[in-house]
Order: structure tokens, then sequence, then C-alpha cells
């Protein structure tokens, strides 16, 4: 059974509290998302590093009810 959105969105922001997370659904078939995933705690990290801690934060779902997500992760800007 595919994951919703709000599932990965909620998973995230508990893994990383002061993550800006955005989800979307590429096809609309609930399998395919892509989430834009911006937090402090991305500083002075690798992208590699990035997202290792964005799939740390789905406990292992990737490729068993998350089926496909892209990822772009950020650092927020100063402002």
């Amino acid at each position: 059974m595919p994951m919703p959105a709000s599932q990965i969105e909620q998973m995230i922001k508990d893994h990383l509290p002061d993550a800006e997370v955005r989800i979307e659904d590429l096809r609309g078939d609930g399998d395919h998302y892509l989430a834009f995933v911006t937090t402090p705690a991305f500083e002075g990290k690798t992208r590699i590093q990035q997202h290792q801690m964005v799939y740390e934060a789905l406990q292992g779902r990737m490729g068993e009810e998350l089926h496909a997500l892209a990822l772009q992760t950020s650092v927020p800007e100063a402002g």
C-alpha cells in the first residue's frame, strides 16, 4: 500500500523538527514523490549526507511502502 504524502512529511518533520517540507506527487499515483526539504540541520553537510538524513527519517520504508522519492535538499537562505 502506498504511503500518503502527509505521512512522509510528518516523518521528516518528526526527525528534523525545524525543517520546511513540501511533497509533490509526481504521477498522481501516491507512489512517486518529490520532496523539498529545507533545514538549518543541513548546514555544513554534503548533499549525500543531507539525503541520508532524510532517508533516516523514513525509517527504512524506502523501497517498501515508499516506492520512489526524489529529493531536493537545502539550507535556508540567510535573511
